[in-house]
């Protein structure tokens, strides 16, 4: 069917004829924490010069992402529980999915830059302010904002003009690997979908992956407790970031489907797109002394 010529229905946890004043509540508290999170991470960070470090410019654009995932998929998320219209335009959807799209790929490499820069500081500090100085910071934040709209632009002007066969979005936003399920087969798409998982998720990951085995090798060759504590300090926030947030990655977008998953599917997203966004700086804020 022509793509342009009818909107999608998402499929959410309620049918359309259903309101869910609780659900929309729960949604809402967990937006706005995750707003004024964000917001203060943001705000202090630039207005305090202390914090005009590399790690901090990085945890602010990290932020900035964070606000702009949910903010892509929480506001039309609580607008369809509570009017029971679970219809969106097909302008309206693929703009989501760009969004969406954008922020992802963002999130996937700004945390790879993060464990770069704690490579780079325990590993090599003598070199730290040489290999992350400012304008190589710049070029590093110019790179991911980029990368994060070409991949978006490419993956969604791909995704809009494939055939489908039903307007049944089985997500709670349109979202690129829900069009998989209710598209025919086309091998463009497959092949889009599998460079963006491989080079914008698995590969980001692996890098990641790749330094902290580095890190955490050179932190238990340090001889004192003392100096292990300190050097582990200054990046288990960002572990458990990186833990959390590939861990709903990979259970939503490599783990094989299951029959009849669709809540499954559902609340792992949600983990995944909603949760970890607002847990993010809640975690660096209560593990971090500045």
């Amino acid at each position: 069917m022509e793509n342009s010529t009818f909107d999608f229905c998402i499929l959410t946890f309620a049918s359309s004829s259903e309101k869910k004043p609780m659900l929309s509540i729960f949604f809402v508290v967990v937006y706005l924490t995750g707003v004024v999170a964000n917001s203060t991470t943001i705000t202090v960070i630039c207005r305090d010069h202390r914090l005009h470090t590399p790690m901090y410019l990085f945890l602010c654009n990290l932020s900035i992402v964070d606000l702009c995932y949910t903010t892509s998929t929480v506001p039309k998320l609580v607008h369809m529980l509570l009017s029971g219209d679970y219809t969106l335009s097909f302008s309206e959807c693929f703009l989501q999915m760009y969004f969406f799209l954008h922020v992802a790929c963002m999130e996937d490499l700004l945390l790879f830059v993060m464990a770069y820069d704690r490579y780079v500081a325990i590993c090599n500090p003598l070199h730290y302010h040489s290999v992350l100085s400012k304008k190589s910071c710049i070029m590093f934040m110019g790179v991911v904002w980029l990368a994060g709209c070409i991949i978006s632009v490419i993956a969604t002007l791909t995704t809009c003009n494939i055939h489908l066969y039903s307007n049944i979005v089985p997500q709670f936003l349109c979202e690129f690997k829900a069009f998989a399920k209710i598209s025919c087969p086309n091998v463009v798409y497959q092949l889009v979908s599998y460079m963006i998982v491989v080079f914008f998720g698995v590969g980001p990951f692996v890098c990641s992956l790749i330094s902290y085995t580095r890190v955490i090798i050179v932190i238990l060759h340090i001889k004192s407790s003392d100096g292990r504590r300190k050097a582990f300090s200054t990046c288990s926030s960002h572990l458990i970031v990186l833990t959390m947030y590939y861990g709903t990655w990979m259970s939503v977008y490599i783990m094989p489907p299951l029959q009849d998953s669709h809540v499954f599917d559902l609340t792992l997203s949600i983990l995944f797109a909603v949760i970890t966004p607002m847990l993010n700086p809640l975690i660096y804020s209560v593990r971090n002394k500045d």
